[in-house]
């Protein structure tokens, strides 16, 4: 280490603050904030980093500079921002260039109401952001059908319409406009209407039901009962799209919801902004993670940002855990019960389905990436040494005992290996036993790859419980290798995953990866296994007759069977054929059975 840097480590003071690593070539690396700036910069330093790409960083740090701030949330703050600044190799950032539509009312007179992605300072009101366009085309839209308000872009100052400057378009006499250019509309009857539509962007319809509830009454003290119907399906259409866009308690408003799910290399965060009950805006994004992040720093960077993003000023966040920050002004709650509960669970709905997305996507365009991230996952989750790259499972098959077969199945990187798999038959067990099939099956196995001295596999699957296991263990044991391999055992009824030594089984979510890989091996082994042993008891019916004749053994009965493919035409066949296929000396026993046979029938 640097002298220059053992001296800076040394003198770190021990208030709130961020820290920032640099090269030789004084090029930042990372960016960072702590509660504590010595505890935290020295723990780079003195513990042991599992990580390699935090001792790769590590590595190259030269010099480091620290900024002290008042509070761990100023530092947040002034972290975010050095990020985006100065974007450091090694730092989480949420890459995100797009420009989100806003809906507009524009300030004129007689306002528009449209979609865009830019924004002036011209003291027109903008809501959004909308992460997606179609939500927000579909609000537009709605919009639209309940209010009839203008799309034209003519300067409708009153001077001008008094000139008698316009006249009434195609969207007036198609009723999507109520002609305000000639005056036929008043302005005070229009900013009713804009007053409704700024209810409906926030998420409070009060005021729009009010304005065509009073339209519709109107309508039908004056009897103009066919006007008050179209205005009474206006209101239906209103109350359609709340019920479709209420989620909640219609209590609950103005708050943000964030959850967060994550696996070795990526976070998936999800937003909502919840308006009287109703989610307002919806946004997802992938966080790339580069060094040992947990869950609580990347969350605590993804509120700063995301709320920044959208221009959020609530004052309540609901997350799905609490986080190490104190946010000036801001309540954080975690919800333990209730609709706040499934605000929250609802929005860990939605991290969960884009990563499922985002996975299928990768799984076409990059099957390498996915297969890597799932054997990463998977080694993770069984606390493997390594990731099971090569698996091998093993299933016993038997029918009240007859005709008993072991099923043994490889899989390489997630996917069947068909030609390394292998069927067994037990040699020393008798009746139907499972456990002790499972021992002779196992060493049998390995014994013979540690004879030819092939790879051992990295993951041991048993199909069965504790029983099953227990007797796979034993033979690893005495072959002096199951310190070497994980192995597990998988039951049936819960999909329970089984350690040896452990009496409490692990249950894994039921949409894993790596549950679907697990159960493909079980499935696997066992439809393998049952194949063969209903290929046994077929043949064993099948050649009971020619078994019956002394000096034709199991070769020659299948060759004969293999050849012939029945025994009916092995009866039928000519000596000459019999002796071509199986030799002078075993086609006279079989010809002199046969004819005997007959004889003795006639």
């Amino acid at each position: 280490m640097d002298t220059a840097l053992e001296l800076q480590l040394k003198t770190l003071p021990s208030d709130p603050g961020v820290y920032r690593y640099y090269d030789v070539n004084d090029q930042l690396l990372y960016v960072g904030k702590a509660k504590n700036l010595k505890k935290r910069v020295l723990s780079y330093f003195n513990k042991t980093l599992s990580g390699y790409r935090t001792k790769l960083m590590v590595g190259k740090i030269h010099r480091l500079e620290t900024t002290i701030v008042p509070t761990e949330y100023d530092a947040l703050l002034l972290e975010n921002n050095l990020i985006k600044e100065h974007r450091p190799h090694y730092n989480v950032l949420m890459k995100d260039d797009k420009t989100y539509p806003w809906i507009c009312i524009k300030n004129e007179a007689f306002p528009r109401v449209f979609l865009t992605r830019n924004r002036i300072k011209d003291g027109s009101e903008y809501y959004g952001p909308y992460a997606k366009v179609r939500p927000a085309k579909i609000l537009l839209d709605t919009i639209k059908n309940l209010y009839k308000i203008r799309s034209c872009s003519l300067n409708l100052a009153p001077e001008k319409i008094n000139e008698g400057k316009y006249r009434v378009c195609l969207e007036y006499h198609i009723k999507n406009c109520k002609g305000p250019c000639e005056g036929l509309e008043s302005s005070e009857s229009y900013e009713e209407k804009i007053e409704a539509i700024r209810g409906i962007i926030k998420g409070d319809f009060r005021k729009a039901k009010d304005y065509l509830n009073e339209e519709m009454h109107a309508y039908a003290q004056n009897l103009e009962f066919e006007n008050a119907q179209h205005v009474k399906e206006r209101l239906h259409q209103l109350e359609d799209y709340q019920a479709k866009h209420t989620v909640v308690n219609p209590h609950i408003d103005d708050v943000d919801v964030f959850a967060l799910i994550s696996d070795e290399s990526e976070a998936f965060v999800n937003y909502f902004k919840i308006k009287n009950g109703n989610i307002i805006q919806s946004y997802t994004t992938e966080i790339k993670k580069f060094l040992e992040e947990t869950d609580e720093d990347l969350l605590e960077e993804a509120i700063i940002e995301i709320r920044k993003r959208f221009n959020s000023d609530s004052k309540e966040i609901y997350l799905p855990f609490f986080i190490n920050v104190e946010i000036p002004g801001i309540k954080l709650i975690v919800p333990k019960v209730g609709d706040k509960k499934r605000l929250v669970e609802l929005s860990e709905k939605n991290a969960k389905e884009y990563r499922l997305e985002k996975f299928k996507q990768v799984q076409i365009v990059d099957p390498q990436r996915h297969t890597d991230r799932i054997m990463a996952e998977m080694q993770k989750l069984l606390k493997m040494p390594q990731e099971p790259r090569h698996i091998e499972g093993f299933d016993n098959s038997n029918i009240q005992g007859t005709n008993p077969v072991s099923a043994c199945v490889v899989f390489k990187d997630g996917k069947p290996s068909k030609a390394d798999y292998r069927i067994f038959h037990p040699k020393t067990v008798e009746g139907p036993d499972d456990y002790a099939t499972m021992e002779e099956v196992v060493y049998r196995r390995y014994k013979r790859l540690l004879d030819q001295g092939d790879s051992l596999p990295q993951l041991i699957l048993i199909d069965g419980g504790k029983g099953q296991l227990s007797s796979a263990m034993k033979s690893l044991k005495l072959l002096g290798i199951s310190h070497k391999i994980t192995v597990i055992g998988i039951a049936k009824r819960l999909e329970e995953i089984y350690f040896p030594h452990d009496p409490i089984p692990l249950y894994l979510d039921k949409k894993s990866e790596t549950l679907k890989v697990l159960q493909r091996v079980r499935d696997e082994s066992h439809r393998f296994g049952v194949k063969h042993h209903r290929t046994r008891r077929k043949n064993a019916t099948i050649v009971t007759e020619l078994d019956q004749i002394k000096g034709i053994g199991e070769k020659t009965v299948e060759q004969l069977l293999n050849s012939l493919k029945s025994v009916k035409r092995v009866k039928e066949a000519s000596r000459e054929t019999l002796e071509s296929l199986v030799g002078k000396q075993k086609s006279t026993l079989l010809w002199e059975y046969f004819h005997s046979q007959q004889q003795k029938g006639s």
